[in-house]
């Protein structure tokens, strides 16, 4: 029996509450590889926020392609592991609002949101999925 999920499963997984892992690969060492915040919705890209100064941002800035992985923490475990090309846009303050609230909840998110919002150089990574990984111990 394959502990693969199905396209529906993963898809339904990375759009869940998890917080994820990025890699992003540098020249002179193994790739960085830290937890981050992001969000998804079935069909579209996985967005994240980040900062261009961050060791995130100025890496992204010398590669082509990222890596994501989400997964559960208690049995039966599962993961998804999404890797692709990426793209940066500007961010806004209601990206910043709709992030925190995910991850922290309404008020919570507010205050996280108004107290980051004055922070420039935010941006917005968007990762393409191409190829992914996952595995659903549940399905033993």
């Amino acid at each position: 029996m394959s502990l693969s999920m199905s396209v529906t499963e993963r898809e339904a997984f990375l759009a869940a509450l998890h917080v994820g892992v990025v890699s992003i690969a540098r020249p002179d060492r193994g790739p960085l590889t830290v937890p981050i915040w992001y969000d998804y919705t079935p069909g579209e890209t996985v967005w994240m926020i980040t900062n261009e100064n961050s060791i995130k941002g100025r890496l992204l800035q010398g590669v082509s392609r990222i890596s994501l992985c989400a997964q559960t923490e208690a049995p039966p475990y599962q993961y998804v592991s999404v890797e692709g090309p990426y793209s940066i846009e500007p961010s806004t303050d209601s990206a910043l609002l709709a992030m925190a609230q995910r991850y922290l909840g309404e008020e919570m998110g507010k205050a996280y949101a108004a107290g980051a919002g004055d922070e420039s150089g935010s941006v917005i990574v968007r990762l393409q999925p191409e190829h992914w990984l996952t595995v659903d111990y549940g399905k033993r």
